[in-house]
């Protein structure tokens, strides 16, 4: 498909499918955007298990926040799922580097992209997960 042609148009049941997967990740990510914003006694706790002083919390609140934001708006959702996967691989390093399970922020950052790649049919035809002709 060259650059000018319009991507097919998309089954409604993906795009709602890639909704539905979408709408977990952005209602987690902001559940932890708040935290950060109200810092509760088990955040700080959290942050200070990790190496990380309380002072961050703020600009991490704001990073999570405007990262779904972009991920949530269709004209952005590319970028959005770009810097997520960038925020996602930092707290998957994070967990890492202590030896904590790293499998949430890894499931999340999975199922950004999967709920993206469901609900956009351009994207599907730069990622061929599925070829619909056989060669």
């Amino acid at each position: 498909m060259s650059s000018m042609e319009t991507p097919p148009r998309p089954s409604m049941a993906l795009v709602w499918v890639g909704r539905v997967v979408s709408t977990l990740p952005v209602l987690m990510l902001i559940m932890s955007a708040s935290m950060k914003f109200l810092k509760p006694p088990p955040l700080i706790e959290g942050l200070a298990k990790f190496g990380y002083p309380e002072s961050l919390a703020f600009g991490l609140g704001v990073t999570e926040s405007l990262c779904t934001l972009l991920y949530v708006i269709p004209q952005t959702s590319v970028l959005g799922a770009i810097l997520l996967t960038g925020y996602l691989g930092g707290a998957t390093a994070t967990h890492v580097r202590i030896g904590d399970p790293f499998l949430a922020p890894v499931i999340l950052g999975v199922m950004v992209w999967a709920g993206l790649w469901l609900r956009s049919p351009r994207l599907r035809s730069l990622i061929p997960i599925l070829r619909r002709d056989p060669r």
